[in-house]
């Protein structure tokens, strides 16, 4: 155990830490679609316009690693999610205080923090977190992620309805200064009870930076196949994620109801992610692989046949989502014969999957706008999850077999 891990085999201090850590890092963009009609109204803006408020995050997601990475390398880990906290601050004040041109300012700073946030956990896991609770740890931070995006969903409509769409914007921003204050408290704390804090970060921060290799990671047909995959989960959730609750009003009558309707589809990702895991244990890769896509086609497949089903096909989605991620960084970890190779192959699969993703939502309102229902749109995710569900059951038999070993570890 190296000397920046905290003292004892469960370090509470950081959990706490990570989970209020873990709600800021989807449910500042997540709360938009609850807010969707107010925004096009208030800013005289189309649909396709308030899908670019989620997309963009996303896309930060994929091009801003390197700035992220930076980041990380210069200050170290700890210093790096107070910046990402503070980012996300500032991002939710700035995209609530004027035009639609200021709130994509603030929407682009927001996904730079969230960048952070989302390069720098890993690192502090691994740092900070006994080996055999790594598995578990990551689990409950995906776990958090989707509760937080769920408390957003439930509260934006009440709040916007009473205090208007701005202030429903901000409002989870008080969550970011609540984590920010506990951090510095938890960073202190795990200072004092690890030797060597400052080395440990810092080391922790440049193993990272130096991992990703610059080998033809995308020469392996498996990677190439995650990649597929995880564009195929990222793109289905995001643009899910964005229009749910329209698609809920419009389709299924659930009115001003709809964003806390939305809301199971989040919760629902949380039984996915520490599920999904133990589901592998039971069945065989590919089979647990093939149920996880059939879960995700069943959603848009539902919302398309049956509207008024609509809790079933959200609890469905929900736990496909959550542990759809799960699934796709599991084949990548066993994949990989070297931590090099599995940077670099988590960094391809995840950075072109989001660049994908970050168009799923100005795509399915673009098309929604075209066609004034929504059916066309949720033809779009159907065929997304299909190939998520193609992609990752060939890529987890492929994954199997032997490798040529003349390839480069």
């Amino acid at each position: 155990m190296s000397s920046e891990r905290v003292v004892g085999r469960w370090p509470w201090a950081f959990l706490v830490a990570l989970v209020l850590l873990a709600l800021n890092l989807r449910s500042p963009f997540v709360g938009v679609s609850a807010v969707t009609d107010q925004l096009r109204s208030a800013l005289d803006v189309g649909n396709g316009a308030v899908g670019l408020l989620t997309s963009l995050p996303v896309l930060c997601f994929a091009l801003a690693a390197p700035v992220a990475l930076a980041v990380v390398r210069r200050y170290g880990a700890e210093s790096a999610v107070l910046a990402c906290l503070g980012l996300v601050l500032v991002g939710s004040l700035v995209r609530s205080s004027g035009s639609f041109a200021v709130a994509v300012l603030g929407t682009v700073v927001i996904g730079l923090g969230i960048t952070i946030g989302n390069v720098v956990v890993p690192v502090l896991i691994r740092s900070r977190v006994a080996p055999e609770r790594v598995g578990t740890v990551t689990g409950l931070y995906t776990a958090v992620m989707n509760v937080g995006s769920m408390i957003v969903l439930i509260g934006s409509g009440p709040v916007a309805s009473a205090s208007g769409w701005r202030t429903a914007l901000l409002a989870p921003a008080v969550l970011s200064v609540v984590a920010a204050l506990v951090w510095w408290r938890v960073v202190g704390t795990s200072r004092r009870a690890a030797p060597g804090p400052a080395e440990g970060a810092t080391s922790g921060a440049r193993d990272v930076a130096t991992a990703v290799p610059s080998g033809p990671v995308w020469r392996d047909p498996v990677a190439v196949l995650l990649v597929v995959a995880f564009a195929g989960q990222s793109t289905s959730f995001y643009s899910l994620t964005a229009w749910l609750p329209s698609i809920l009003a419009d389709e299924a009558g659930a009115g001003s109801a709809a964003g806390a309707l939305a809301s199971v589809f989040q919760v629902s990702a949380v039984v996915g992610a520490l599920g999904v895991p133990l589901l592998a244990l039971w069945l065989r890769e590919p089979v647990a692989a093939g149920v996880v896509g059939l879960l995700w086609m069943a959603m848009p497949a539902q919302l398309l046949l049956a509207p008024s089903a609509y809790l079933i096909g959200s609890v469905l989605g929900g736990i496909a989502q959550g542990g759809g991620f799960a699934l796709i960084l599991t084949i990548v970890a066993r994949r990989a014969r070297s931590d090099r190779e599995s940077a670099g192959m988590s960094t391809l699969v995840q950075s072109v999957g989001y660049a994908f993703a970050a168009v799923g939502p100005t795509l399915l309102g673009a098309v929604h706008d075209a066609t004034g229902s929504w059916t066309a749109p949720l033809l779009v995710v159907l065929g997304t999850t299909a190939l998520f569900l193609v992609s990752t059951v060939t890529a987890s038999l492929s994954a199997r077999r032997p490798r040529d070993r003349g390839r480069a570890a």
